[in-house]
């Protein structure tokens, strides 16, 4: 068997400041770089993306592996057009270049908006599929946070997204979506397809399946390969104001009749779910305050406050300051926080040298007149100009550059400072700067919930805080214009629309 395969992952946050060009695919911000032909065997081994599992699968059932290109970049605003229409261009080209195909394996998000498209992931394979023609099954793996279009559906063959969050399964799922590309391909048999929307979104913060009522929800979904079906819940991601922003179910199955079942099994558990989907948040304040209460009844740290509106894995710039004022003026000990992107300061910081005391401008963003740069004399304790592998479950091994980096300390507050962006998913990207962060009283992370995969372990408590961020925690809080109407923004919440 002759498969094609090639990715292309972004998550579009369309009320973010900064666009993803080129240059930040090549990057990657937490991902492989962008990678094109046979360098991609060898890139895509052994890593949490579904692009590893699809090449664990093609080894096992000895398929001749056409490996074309994968790009996938940080979470951020629109997929600028010179970016999309270079990369799709180079995608579809060696599809073609490919010769004759038996198959068709994309690694994609879901969640791809850019400057001219609304939905990158249905134009890409509208495209593939105009080149291979309508008899080469395409498969896809995508992320839970897709806003799957209708179009994209009717482009592929089959598809199937990740059942967890934190994305600990992105290599299953590739492998997954291979082995449904792989029964095509033996059996000649095109399974019926079905597709729900579902009628509410959820906050990014409140969907993790290592809680209810998102647990339950999903092992219901693992529980129908056992039938033969090939279903998927689609959480959505929330920050897109475009038409097919929202939660969706599809499902794959041998007869019309068994793929709508399991639709309507998916609509019916999850519109049953809406009122379980709520938690206790804070603001930066608060959780610091609360973090130092539960330390001084004797509750065993860290206690992980999560800074989920400056999330940069939801298209935050992991800039803003509101959380380290708070730990500041709370005069809290043993803290750390992760990260703070600002190459100027850790430039001022190399100047100082290890060990120096150093004023700073640290942080800050632009959209936002209460997030001043926050004004401080910080000591030097670390300088980086290492690579780091982050080892924990989400990243999986990815080797992430974020140098130069420093440790910096404001009291009995270190900060992690970086030249790059990435996630705070990741106990190396304390460690990497000499920080242990099994040793904290309390761990501020600049993430909404992947952290949750590395960090839950170890966590005395976990809060939800809310500082001032580009990532609103509530759908209901953005200003859309756009979306169907009828979708309600949270869970019993309004209705656009309406």
């Amino acid at each position: 068997m002759r498969v094609a395969l090639a990715g292309f992952l972004h998550e579009t946050n369309t009320f973010a400041p900064n666009p993803a060009d080129l240059q930040a695919f090549q990057q990657g911000g937490g991902y492989i770089p962008l990678t094109e032909g046979a360098a991609l065997l060898e890139a895509g081994k052994g890593v949490n993306l579904g692009i590893s599992g699809a090449l664990t699968v093609a080894a096992e059932r000895g398929w001749q592996v056409e490996p074309v290109l994968w790009a996938g970049a940080i979470p951020s605003a629109h997929v600028t057009e010179e970016a999309f229409e270079s990369i799709a261009k180079r995608i579809v080209e060696g599809i073609r270049a490919a010769g004759p195909l038996d198959g068709v394996f994309l690694d994609l998000h879901g969640a791809m908006v850019t400057t001219h498209l609304d939905d990158g992931e249905g134009e890409l394979a509208t495209r593939v599929r105009a080149v291979v023609g309508p008899d080469v099954p395409i498969a896809a793996a995508l992320d839970l946070h897709g806003n799957i279009s209708r179009r994209l559906v009717e482009m592929v063959d089959v598809l199937t997204g990740f059942r967890t969050y934190p994305h600990v399964d992105m290599a299953e799922t590739g492998a997954r979506a291979a082995r449904l590309l792989d029964d095509i391909l033996r059996s000649g048999t095109l399974p019926a397809k079905a597709y729900r929307s579902l009628p509410y979104m959820v906050p990014i913060s409140f969907q993790s399946t290592t809680m209810e009522p998102a647990a339950s929800l999903y092992r219901s979904v693992a529980q129908m390969d056992d039938a033969g079906t090939a279903a998927s819940l689609f959480m959505g991601f929330p920050a897109a104001d475009i038409p097919d922003c929202g939660p969706c179910a599809i499902a794959f199955a041998p007869t019309q009749k068994a793929a709508e079942a399991a639709v309507d099994q998916i609509a019916a558990a999850y519109g049953e779910a809406e009122s379980a989907f709520d938690s206790r948040t804070y603001t930066a304040a608060e959780g610091v305050a609360e973090a130092q209460r539960l330390l001084a009844t004797g509750v065993k740290g860290p206690i992980v406050l999560a800074d989920t509106q400056d999330n940069p894995g939801a298209g935050g710039a992991a800039t803003t300051t509101g959380m380290l004022r708070a730990l500041v003026e709370a005069d809290a000990q043993n803290a750390a926080l992760g990260l703070i992107v600002d190459p100027e300061s850790v430039s001022r910081a190399f100047a100082a040298g290890e060990g120096a005391s150093v004023a700073l401008s640290l942080g800050g963003h632009p959209d936002f007149p209460e997030d001043v740069p926050f004004e401080t004399e910080a000591v030097v304790e670390r300088l980086v100009m290492d690579k780091l592998q982050a080892t924990g479950p989400y990243y999986g091994g990815t080797w992430l550059d974020l140098s130069p980096a420093a440790c910096l300390r404001i009291g009995g507050v270190r900060v992690v400072v970086t030249s790059q962006i990435a996630q705070l998913a990741d106990r190396e990207m304390f460690r990497f700067v000499g920080i242990t962060p099994e040793d904290q009283s309390i761990l501020v992370l600049k993430s909404s919930t992947h952290f949750r995969a590395d960090f839950d372990p170890i966590a005395g408590k976990t809060l939800v805080c809310l500082a001032p961020g580009p990532m609103a925690f509530s759908p209901a809080d953005l200003p859309f214009t756009r979306l169907r109407t009828g979708l309600r923004l949270s869970p019993n919440g309004p209705v656009f629309g309406s």
